[in-house]
């Protein structure tokens, strides 16, 4: 598996799964976009599985449709098992990451669709308060190649690029806030989610 090139004391880990896992998810979206919604935003600035959650496109505009963490048929199986080749990768990496609890996918996760101008637009992180404290690791694939739709790491100072099929992992916490790039001629798919404790259900 291909490593994207992060500098180690980023913590940030990228590795390309294969573009064809890609494209099948592509397919899911397209062949179910009717039930997709509009990205809102829990108190914490996230989108998360709690009922108290608002639209605000100024922050956060999207289409996403939310995956059950526990489905495992097609292309689903697929993706998650070339997700935890990379989380394999990462903790090798990072061996403290792996020192802890137990954790695994227990939240839902997403597929996220920007249409151009759309986008994360605000700085955070994914661990921010006592609905999202059990997060360990975040993960994202970029579904498709756009040029100027990275992601943006604030105390890194660097932008992990949208390349289809790279898979990135980072912390969770405050240290690696970040914010979506906003293409405003391209649209731009990703699936996104946590690794989190198992104890939060």
């Amino acid at each position: 598996m291909k490593e994207h090139n992060f500098p180690y004391e980023s913590f940030i880990g990228g590795w390309y799964i294969p573009t064809e896992v890609c494209d099948n998810l592509l397919d899911f979206y397209e062949k179910n976009k009717e039930i997709a919604y509009q990205g809102k935003l829990g108190n914490n600035n996230l989108g998360n599985n709690n009922s108290d959650l608002t639209l605000d496109t100024e922050k956060k505009d999207c289409q996403e449709i939310r995956i059950p963490n526990n489905i495992s048929f097609f292309p689903f199986y697929d993706y998650k098992k070339h997700l935890q080749e990379c989380l394999e990768n990462y903790v090798k990496k990072y061996k403290w990451a792996n020192d802890v609890q137990y954790f695994d996918i227990h939240q839902d996760y997403n597929i996220q669709h920007y249409k151009p101008g759309q986008g994360f637009k605000i700085w955070h992180c994914e661990r921010q308060g006592n609905e999202s404290c059990f997060r360990h690791l975040v993960f994202m694939t970029y579904l498709n190649d756009v040029e100027d739709g990275g992601t943006e790491f604030y105390h890194q100072k660097l932008t992990s690029p949208a390349k289809k099929g790279l898979t990135v992992i980072w912390p969770t916490d405050w240290t690696h806030t970040h914010k979506g790039q906003v293409s405003k001629t391209k649209e731009k798919y990703i699936v996104t989610g946590w690794y989190s404790f198992k104890d939060e259900w």
